[in-house]
């Protein structure tokens, strides 16, 4: 999409056509590599008309006067937007074969896009040789030439790398699409570019479909609008198939799905409702310079439009791209945190248990009897943002209900049953997250003079009842929703030794503990068709943990007593959890990408006071605390146990 010469066989062809039928974080990733065309260049040509030195990017200038010669730079591209997000080097998102940076001494980066590349030269890019040319009026500059991508690489990819390609327009600017045959050998190449990098090592592949020719202003209210889109559609039907049988983690953008969206309610979006969005633009190249906002009307400003000129976006379309891709990217860095919701409900109860149990120790009910309790609190839950996963906040309360036999002199049953309410803030934009889980424990303990133990089994349903993930698209927010289901099971033992005596009026003892638990969270499907919303494949978390600690109790009187607990855990279930991803827009792709990944080390401390009230009736007060390199869980909980 480069000169507007090259236009003129691709309408003369579509004309013909149409009279025979009647459009920043930490980075997860080592670093972002774009092939591409005009639609992706981060300034490979010389730009005269600004700064000295400066490159050409085919949208906007940055204003005031967005002139050229007035000194200043074109604004970024959606590619380059989008790799500062993720905290990308800022060199690597520089053009790969500018003659400009070149002749100025400057590394090339890692954005091969060249404008007005066709699919077969961005694969060319990759497997062959990479070349800035112009041609005008049938003459051919050529500025630089570089040997592509996989050559410079002895054909290896990286594959912790993101790699982003965009094209297929100036396949039909250049004529060179005139029948759905042509669509799909276009589609085919930009295909082929994606496989071959797969072939080669590279596992993150985002793909943007092709925009709608036809709903861009060179071609809207044309003759050639129709065929624009017919064609449009056959290309992407191809790509998507092809993309589907990639092995690799591809990612699809679906930019015509974007771009409908923002057109059906631009004001949304801060763009101009009142004007006509695709049949002007704002430069007034190779389309109708729109009156008001557009570069001579009576208040130019860009960021008013979608279109810069005939077939590019305005700074402010690109910067909508830019978003969109990023809301895909970052997803799973929110969706698996929602198995670590159902592990901080589950730890309340066996933290409440737990206190209980201290509370007892050396103090149980007499054989044969029962000791209700109920109890509830509250916990906080903080997640510090990883390179894979978000930050987020958490509160929550809970109402747990149970109680305990005494069936021999050493031995002791029981069960308790807990509610819990659970909500999370996360990531940048404060996605709502809200869980509900139900959850019951039985257990069994055993003490005999200084050696005891307990062993407790749970299992807990999860209701996700309202999932709201949040993120921006240009000045607006989007938003999509969602429910689902899950369930949860844990098993957890301790042994330990009391060195004191059992009539001493305290009691410390060390101890060591193994947990299990294993969390299942059921897939689901954002509640839209919209091109942000997205479904997503069932998600199990696994813990595996040993620990050991030293707890204590003191009898301050005969009805007052205080305790306390700290351990220390080590999980061995460290896997980085993912989770399967598709757009609801694009069936038939999915991809798997990564989220949160559990540490290695837990350190946790409890204290609590117990005061009987009554011969039989006794209130406790606890306060909990668990703590790793990225997770804090803080509780507090109020219990009343009755003795019958």
């Amino acid at each position: 999409m480069l000169n507007t010469a090259l236009r003129r066989p691709f309408a003369a062809c579509l004309l013909s056509l149409a009279c025979s039928s009647a459009m920043a974080a930490s980075s997860p990733y080592s670093t972002m590599i774009v092939f591409g065309d005009s639609l992706a260049d981060a300034g490979q040509f010389p730009d005269a008309g600004g700064p000295a030195g400066s490159t050409l990017r085919f949208t906007n200038r940055v204003g005031p006067t967005y002139l050229n010669g007035s000194g200043e730079a074109f604004g970024l591209n959606s590619s380059t937007l989008l790799g500062g997000m993720l905290g990308v080097a800022p060199n690597d998102l520089e053009a790969s074969t500018s003659p400009v940076r070149a002749a100025q001494g400057l590394a090339d980066g890692n954005n091969w896009a060249v404008g007005g590349d066709r699919t077969d030269q961005i694969l060319a890019a990759i497997t062959t040789q990479s070349q800035v040319a112009n041609t005008t009026s049938g003459v051919t500059t050529v500025f630089r030439t570089r040997p592509g991508y996989l050559v410079e690489n002895n054909f290896r990819a990286d594959p912790n790398a993101l790699y982003y390609l965009t094209g297929g327009g100036n396949d039909f600017l250049q004529g060179r699409v005139i029948s759905p045959g042509q669509a799909i050998s276009a589609a085919n190449n930009l295909a082929d570019g994606a496989q071959v990098l797969s072939q080669a090592g590279a596992r993150y592949i985002m793909v943007w479909l092709l925009p709608d020719i036809g709903q861009t202003p060179a071609v809207s209210g044309t003759f050639l609008q129709g065929p624009s889109t017919l064609l449009s559609g056959v290309f992407n039907q191809q790509l998507v198939n092809r993309l589907g049988q990639i092995n690799a983690e591809v990612i699809p953008l679906n930019v015509p799905g974007l771009v409908r969206e923002v057109l059906d309610d631009p004001a949304r979006f801060g763009l101009a409702a009142d004007q006509n969005l695709v049949g002007t633009c704002f430069s007034g190249n190779s389309c109708t310079a729109n009156s008001v906002y557009g570069i001579g009307g009576t208040s130019p400003d860009p960021s008013k439009l979608l279109f810069n000129d005939g077939v590019h976006p305005t700074i402010a379309g690109q910067r909508l791209i830019a978003d969109y891709g990023y809301s895909i990217l970052s997803a799973p860095w929110e969706i698996t945190l929602l198995p670590e919701m159902a592990n901080g409900t589950l730890r309340a109860q066996q933290d409440e248990l737990r206190s209980q149990w201290l509370a007892d120790w050396g103090n149980w009910q007499n054989v044969g009897e029962w000791r209700a309790i109920v109890a509830g609190g509250g916990q906080k839950l903080d997640f510090d943002a990883q390179g894979n996963s978000a930050s987020g906040d958490g509160h929550g309360y809970n109402l747990t209900v149970g109680g305990s036999y005494r069936f021999a002199e050493d031995w002791r049953a029981g069960l308790v049953a807990g509610a819990y309410r659970q909500t999370l803030e996360a990531g940048p934009r404060d996605s709502d997250y809200t869980l509900n889980s139900y959850i019951a424990t039985a257990f069994v303990q055993f003490h005999t003079n200084h050696w005891w133990a307990d062993l407790a089994a749970s299992g807990g349903k999860l209701d996700y009842d309202n999932l709201k993930r949040k993120f921006a698209l240009g000045v607006s927010e989007g938003a999509e929703k969602g429910d689902t289901d899950g369930n949860l099971w844990a098993l957890s033992g301790r042994l330990g030794y009391d060195l004191a005596e059992q009539s001493s009026r305290w009691h410390v003892s060390p101890f060591i503990s193994a947990d299990y638990s294993r969390v299942e969270v059921d897939g689901y499907s954002e509640n839209s068709t919209r091109a942000t919303a997205l479904n997503y494949d069932d998600q199990t978390r696994r813990s595996k943990r040993l620990g050991a600690g030293l707890q204590g109790k003191f009898d301050v009187t005969p009805q007052t007593q205080v305790f306390g607990e700290v351990a220390h855990e080590r999980e061995f279930d460290t896997n980085q959890q993912d989770v399967t991803i598709a757009l609801n827009s694009v069936p038939g792709v999915d991809f798997n990408l990564q989220g949160y990944e559990p540490q290695r080390s837990l350190n946790r401390a409890s204290v609590g006071l117990s005061q009987k009230l009554t011969q039989d009736l006794t209130l406790r007060a606890g306060y909990n605390w668990r703590k790793n390199d990225d997770v804090t869980q803080q509780g507090v909980n109020l219990a009343l146990s009755l003795e019958f």
